[in-house]
């Protein structure tokens, strides 16, 4: 099949191991109303079944994994959740350029600095050019 070069290129999220793609024979347990510790992977994914809920490795690079048993379907939820939050936080700084020439009158440059200042109030950043 040949390369479409008109498809739009889609970039593929960084997907959590969960239940049977885990690949460590050992885990370390963690989740709500299940006590901590360290278990075989297959007990590990029984637990998760008899709970209906799925095992989802959180940390993949501790020794042994961390492995979280919880709703997958509500963990992708929180976590785009806790992203778009993040990303609201993330103010845009403005900057705001006023030019100022040898020629510019007093009304002119009366009339730069109240903009300035609305712009300052604003919260934007303003940068004088002369």
């Amino acid at each position: 099949m040949p390369f479409n070069k008109r498809a739009p290129f889609t970039k593929k999220e960084e997907q959590h191991k969960i239940n049977d793609n885990i690949t460590a024979p050992v885990v370390r347990v963690v989740g709500e109303n299940i006590e901590p510790g360290i278990f075989n992977i297959k007990e590990a994914i029984k637990m998760a079944d008899s709970l209906n809920l799925d095992l989802v490795e959180i940390s993949p690079t501790a020794n042994p994994p961390v492995c979280k048993i919880i709703d997958y379907q509500k963990f992708l939820y929180e976590q785009k959740k806790k992203q778009k939050e993040m990303k609201a936080k993330n103010i845009k700084i403005v900057v705001k350029e006023i030019r100022l020439g040898p020629q510019t009158d007093e009304h002119d440059f009366n009339f730069k600095l109240k903009h300035a200042i609305r712009f300052l109030q604003e919260g934007n950043k303003v940068k004088v050019e002369v």
